[in-house]
């Protein structure tokens, strides 16, 4: 069982930075990649970043790459995505999950991650 807890969210403006972080818990977290996903109001939640399980390998959507970068801790049980130059599409909440995985792997279907946190909300003004 892994429990994730999101935090750092927030209202900010076009062009601000903004870091989530992701708390993760339960005795097999290092044992998991982890994603980022995010949710507009009215849209389907979509991929945003993913790190594996090693902490070697990484990968974004088209729509953050160069402004986005995710990062993760297997000892603190930890995960951030450091998110700049912020516009108003970014505006959502954000959602970090936990995808049994082990080495480099990484998905970026939501199916394939078996916990959720609760979300934080973005939201950004033009």
């Amino acid at each position: 069982q892994v429990q994730l807890v999101e935090s750092g969210g927030g209202v900010v403006q076009a062009g601000d930075s903004l870091t989530l972080s992701c708390e993760g818990s339960g005795r097999s977290f290092h044992m998991y990649s982890m994603g980022w996903f995010r949710q507009a109001p009215g849209k389907d939640r979509e991929f945003v970043a993913a790190i594996s399980q090693d902490n070697n390998n990484v990968e974004y959507a088209e729509s953050v790459t160069g402004r986005f970068f995710v990062s993760g801790n297997n000892r603190a049980g930890t995960v951030s995505l450091q998110m700049n130059a912020l516009k108003s599409e970014d505006t959502a909440d954000y959602y970090c999950a936990a995808a049994r995985s082990v080495g480099s792997k990484i998905t970026r279907r939501s199916e394939y991650y078996e916990y959720w946190g609760r979300g934080t909300q973005v939201s950004v003004s033009s």
